[in-house]
């Protein structure tokens, strides 16, 4: 069977990890009907193809555990079976660290710093924004340090201690520096978002094994 579209950094007989590329998306949108989901070009789709070997009637599939939105590029997982994706995704502060990369507009003075806020999602706007009362949103740290500036923007490195929606673009953009391209959050357009799922470190569940897996590349 051929390779699929999409690097697969790693797998086993319960994980994938691939390296997401920029513009492809993570799951299916809103669309109607079991066939209309699955004819949709995404990660998702292609890794289910991928681990049913070419047999259309196979059961084998993969869960999300995580997602990685559609403009932005890197280190992603599934799991091969249902239970172990309940476990990540109900552990999933406690079981890994992402760092990514980021290019943010203008030139930070600091070295890095540290963001915090709650987080609320507004399906009415389909945008994520800071709010003043914890109970109507969700706690999200961002980390980060400062890699490079110049030419107006600054290369930054952020280490998630939360994974909330958007967590990165809104707390850069609500700072006054929005992630390069993400018109959404209030910059101004680019060839893309520059925004790179770097690195995913992952500890084992069941077997308490530590995983680091690395995108080995950003454009």
């Amino acid at each position: 069977m051929k390779k699929p579209p999409i690097p697969i950094i790693y797998e086993d007989r319960e994980l994938v990890v691939i390296d997401k590329p920029a513009g492809l998306l993570t799951t299916h949108t809103r669309v109607m009907g079991r066939a209309a989901r699955e004819s949709q070009l995404t990660a998702e789709n292609i890794l289910n193809d991928w681990v049913r070997k070419g047999q259309a009637k196979s059961r084998a599939r993969v869960w999300l555990v995580h997602r990685l939105d559609r403009e932005t590029s890197g280190v992603m997982m599934f799991a091969k079976s249902e239970a172990l994706a309940n476990q990540i995704r109900d552990s999933w502060n406690a079981l890994t660290e992402k760092r990514y990369i980021a290019r943010v507009e203008g030139e930070l003075a600091e070295e890095g710093g540290v963001i915090e806020s709650y987080l609320r999602d507004d399906p009415r706007t389909m945008k994520v924004s800071s709010v003043a009362d914890p109970r109507d949103g969700k706690f999200a740290r961002t980390e980060w340090k400062r890699l490079s500036a110049g030419r107006g923007t600054t290369l930054v490195e952020v280490t998630l201690k939360s994974g909330r929606k958007n967590q990165i673009r809104v707390h850069f953009s609500e700072a006054g520096h929005p992630v390069v391209g993400d018109v959404k959050y209030g910059a101004k357009k680019a060839n893309r978002l520059y925004l790179h799922s770097k690195e995913l470190v992952f500890r084992h569940p069941l077997t308490g094994k530590t995983f680091r897996w690395v995108s080995p590349t950003y454009s």
